[in-house]
């Protein structure tokens, strides 16, 4: 079930009552079938095919993809999601268990900065008889200092994938696994650690809505044209962002259709109703 509580919100230091993500069952691991250690290396060096697939990420306008593990705070994890670049917009079907919220799946979409709630994790109370919760102003896929979901979506969930993906370029221990089919896919496996020592500003970003300590082991699938398959993140909860009882990040994201027509709409406004705000000044 979802359940209440004030959630401040950066961009403009307002408290607002939102509602979080609770319900489900969900797997983890890499999804990946190992083949064998590569009998014919790469022509290119672990180094190179990761900027190769970060360079490439950068042209993905929209992508289907499957996630699936745990996350701090949320324990398990199992979602499948649409997004696109152009409009800013997201589809997430998620359900989340062992976080102590209740259990089944919840719908969120980002749309025209417009956050919509639906499925069963949310209480009836809180629908009013409508299918959908409204909640504005709403923010996905920017970076963490701009995300706004009112903790809806676990914090790792509000980065685009494309741009998680590249965080692996931090490496300085990039080395080669070896060759494995991922979802029907040839892919090359690599795989390093990364610290947040030293990471670009973006980047660091990024690690820092993980909410994990050092180091983050980071396994990545390249395929046969540059671009990202898979990525595997794992890591310790940092104690200083999260409870001491949170548990470890180890979160698997599948790419599964890339730049392939992706429409996401807002629910129609019959069956949606807003959820009351607390606009107190914090």
């Amino acid at each position: 079930m979802f359940v209440l509580v004030s959630v401040p919100r950066r961009a403009t230091s307002v408290a607002f009552t939102a509602v979080l993500l609770a319900g489900g069952s969900a797997g983890c691991g890499g999804g990946a079938e190992s083949d064998s250690a590569v009998a014919n290396p790469p022509k290119v060096t672990p180094a190179e095919a990761v900027a190769k697939a970060r360079k490439n990420a950068e042209d993905i306008t929209s992508l289907r993809y499957r996630l699936s593990g745990t996350v701090p705070g949320r324990s398990r994890l199992e979602g499948e999601a649409s997004m696109s670049t152009q409009p800013l917009a997201m589809s997430m079907k998620m359900t989340a268990t062992g976080d102590q919220r209740g259990n089944g799946p919840a719908e969120i979409r980002f749309v025209d900065k417009v956050m919509y709630v639906g499925g069963s994790a949310v209480r009836p109370e809180k629908l009013k008889g409508k299918s959908w919760i409204t909640i504005t102003p709403a923010v996905w896929g920017r970076g963490g200092a701009y995300n706004q979901s009112y903790g809806v979506l676990p914090s790792q969930l509000q980065a685009k994938p494309t741009a998680q993906s590249t965080l692996l370029t931090g490496s300085k221990d990039l080395r080669l696994i070896g060759s494995e089919t991922v979802g029907g896919a040839k892919t090359t496996h690599y795989k390093g650690t990364v610290n947040s020592d030293g990471l670009t500003r973006e980047r660091l970003d990024l690690f820092i809505q993980l909410l994990v300590s050092d180091p983050l082991t980071m396994d990545l699938w390249i395929d046969g044209e540059g671009r990202t398959k898979q990525f595997r993140m794992r890591a310790e909860h940092n104690a200083d962002l999260v409870g001491t009882g949170d548990g470890p990040l180890d979160l698997t994201i599948t790419f599964l259709d890339i730049n392939q027509p992706v429409t996401i709409k807002a629910p129609p406004t019959k069956d949606t109703t807003r959820l009351a705000a607390d606009t107190q000044g914090g």
